[in-house]
């Protein structure tokens, strides 16, 4: 590694309630010299960047990608070469779909020092703000988290929609709105009862949460109906009942 590089730190904002950004990830963002961000940290978090700093969007609005990942790759290279200390601000966790191995392994062969900053992930906390815990020890002791949006470049599935349509505890699905009615049919194909609750948690854990509960048999209509938009998250199983007795909460400050 070069004496005249900077550092890059990937660094999660957590599922974008302010409070929950970590003591780490708050200083990180407040002293850094480049912030490459997308839209997923939330307004309230991009919102309290710091003006000192160089400020580079490389988010996906409406399917148009401001820059491929390649390009943002490219673009924390070039930014540590010049001797600058890069944060790479996610939402959630960086290495929970978030494409942080991918750019870890990028700095790695350039010879970048770099460093990991783990963020709540959206796949715990969102459910959580939602009344839902992701397992609880009278339904539920097992949890999965899966993509609802895989690489479309792949030539086939990672997921095993047998293996989890006979999973007992609690499926987790991230980025799926999209895919949420092929999804659901997937899961009552492989034989999911199509009663198994189902929650979608638009903007979790944020001031405009909200929250559409529904079966695998009608949340795609309801969602449709609604005009649920990502980001969002979807959970599946019994632990969704859960929501009308723990009830939802906010933000912990008026953001």
């Amino acid at each position: 590694m070069s004496e005249n590089y900077g550092k890059v730190y990937l660094v999660g904002s957590g599922p974008g309630d302010p409070e929950l950004l970590t003591l780490k990830a708050r200083r990180l963002i407040d002293s850094a010299e480049v912030i490459v961000f997308d839209q997923l940290p939330g307004k309230a978090i991009l919102d309290s960047m710091p003006t000192s700093a160089e400020k580079i969007d490389v988010g996906k609005y409406a399917g148009n990608h401001t820059m491929t990942q390649a390009e943002i790759n490219e673009v924390l290279v070039q930014k540590a070469k010049e001797g600058k200390m890069v944060v790479r601000l996610k939402g959630g966790d960086p290495y929970v779909f978030g494409r942080g191995g991918e750019e870890a392994e990028v700095l790695v062969a350039e010879g970048i020092e770099f460093e990991v900053v783990p963020g709540i992930t959206s796949a715990i906390a969102v459910p959580a703000y939602a009344g839902i815990p992701v397992t609880h020890r009278e339904s539920t002791s097992m949890v999965t988290f899966i993509t609802g949006h895989e690489d479309p470049t792949k030539e086939e599935s990672g997921l095993d929609w047998e293996t989890l349509a006979k999973f007992g505890g609690t499926i987790v699905i991230l980025m799926g709105v999209k895919m949420l009615g092929r999804n659901a049919e997937e899961l009552m194909k492989h034989g999911k009862a199509p009663d198994t609750p189902v929650a979608v948690i638009e903007r979790g854990t944020r001031a405009d949460q909200r929250v559409t509960i529904g079966t695998l048999a009608n949340i795609a209509s309801l969602a449709e109906e609604r005009k649920v938009k990502a980001p969002a998250i979807t959970v599946v199983g019994d632990v969704v009942r859960l929501h009308d007795i723990l009830g939802e909460q906010r933000t912990g400050a008026d953001f």
